[in-house]
């Protein structure tokens, strides 16, 4: 892939209004550009107070400008920051003269994209960048930053190197069959992949609570009218989130709130509450809870213990039985029955709770932890994404069918590489533009 030729720009800072605004500036016209808007002689790494100045010479804006020359930049280009009043006007008049000097608008991290393409970091950092900027939770950022300071591709590198080095030796028996250049055992080739693998398996086993950490999770709480569905969001979000009557179909449109539990981000969606009803608006807010409980990460449905039959939710000719789901038998302080962990309600998980006492909350949020999968983090826990556990576990099957191949030195060898790519495509070392593609397209403008 050849470096990128054109120079873009992008304000770094949210929109709105704030007391500082940044722009970005990176490409070889960074310079000049950066220079003709000040006309000042830009001295790297120095920050230098002044006006910016459009191009028929009239002031556009008061700040600082500095330079960053390449490599010793974030993009490994030219790059110019410029720090400017956070009005949105003031922004864009910016951003309007730096497109009419010849920069052009970046696309969603294209500054990042830039940086791995330069070398100044691989593809598991620069994920690691989006990661930090998205973190929910001060656990999810302090996992972010190890990843982005290199730790993750540290063992990737490792388990690669490792591979590689038992390649060697067998290539070597390939390409020298009739005089061999080391002769391996069958065993020692046997204890090596199971080594290989045993590593592996224990960093996806130490990325899994990670990948959950980036994404967060999606709680959806269903049921019947009144059953105590926005209590038990106040409660679980410390914060009068929903309004809270006695009249049933109160909730008519999807509320969320989002809680840290043990450091994941648990955003949580109040829905209305399901029944039979004529009323055209009640039943779009039925709809709409429907249709966030089928892709929610785990359901949690709400029942009302005071009622003789709670019964379970098969309305509107919808069965979210084949879903992720806890029942919340809630109002227990009235029922009478003992608050914590309860006997299995329709084949699914069931706590005893109430929603405004609180009591047996303490068992639910262990509860919702236990169903979501998520274990807790630790020092060595890897922020990891989807695309890198598939990646280590093909290369665990590679490992696997070497296992089965290993007395053909060709296909040991072929089934190594293989395993070896897999690792690679982790840390961009093999890459693809499609896959580029996808990864920086959802990052922020300006980053």
């Amino acid at each position: 892939m050849s470096a990128p030729t054109r120079t873009i720009a992008a304000r770094a800072t949210p929109p709105g209004i704030g007391g500082i605004g940044v722009v970005r500036v990176s490409g070889p016209e960074s310079l000049r550009i950066g220079q003709e808007l000040t006309g000042r002689q830009l001295q790297p790494r120095e920050a230098t107070s002044t006006a910016f100045h459009g191009q028929d010479g009239r002031i556009l804006d008061y700040g600082i400008a500095i330079l960053f020359k390449a490599p010793a930049s974030y993009t490994g280009e030219d790059l110019l920051e410029l720090h400017c009043h956070g009005g949105p006007v003031i922004i864009d008049s910016v951003l309007a003269e730096l497109s009419d000097m010849g920069a052009v608008f970046a696309s969603p991290g294209e500054f990042t994209e830039r940086a791995f393409l330069n070398g100044k970091m691989d593809l598991a950092q620069a994920e690691a960048v989006a990661d930090v900027i998205n973190s929910q939770t001060e656990v999810a950022t302090r996992c972010a930053l190890r990843s982005l300071s290199g730790n993750f591709s540290k063992y990737i590198e490792s388990i690669s190197e490792n591979i590689d080095s038992f390649r060697v030796i067998i290539e070597a028996n390939i390409d020298f069959s009739e005089d061999p250049v080391e002769e391996i055992e069958h065993s020692v080739i046997k204890k090596k992949i199971k080594e290989l693998k045993g590593i592996i398996n224990d960093l996806i086993d130490r990325s899994k609570p990670g990948e959950l950490l980036s994404t967060g999770a999606e709680v959806v709480l269903i049921g019947a009218p009144n059953a105590g569905k926005s209590s038990l969001l106040n409660t679980l979000a410390r914060a009068e989130r929903a309004i809270v009557t006695s009249m049933p179909g109160t909730t008519r449109d999807l509320l969320d709130a989002t809680i840290s539990l043990e450091g994941l981000a648990i955003r949580l969606i109040d829905t209305a509450g399901l029944r039979q009803s004529e009323d055209e608006i009640e039943a779009e807010g039925m709809r709409r809870a429907i249709a966030a409980a089928e892709r929610a990460d785990l359901v949690v449905e709400v029942r009302d213990d005071t009622q003789n039959d709670p019964s379970g939710l098969e309305i509107l000719g919808h069965d979210l039985g084949d879903q992720n789901r806890i029942v919340v038998l809630n109002k227990c302080d009235l029922s009478g029955r003992t608050f914590g962990t309860a006997e299995e309600a329709d084949g699914a998980p069931a706590v005893a709770i109430s929603a405004t006492t609180r009591q047996g909350i303490d068992a639910l949020e262990k509860v919702l932890l236990q169903q979501l999968g998520y274990q807790g983090v630790g020092e060595d826990t890897i922020m990891a994404r989807r695309r890198h556990i598939d990646a280590m576990q093909r290369a665990n099957s590679h490992l696997d069918q070497a296992m089965i191949q290993f007395e053909s030195t060709d296909l040991l060898a072929e089934e190594f590489r293989l395993a070896q790519r897999a690792l690679g495509e982790i840390t961009g070392e093999v890459t693809v533009e499609d896959l580029l593609g996808d990864i920086f397209s959802s990052f922020c403008i300006g980053k």
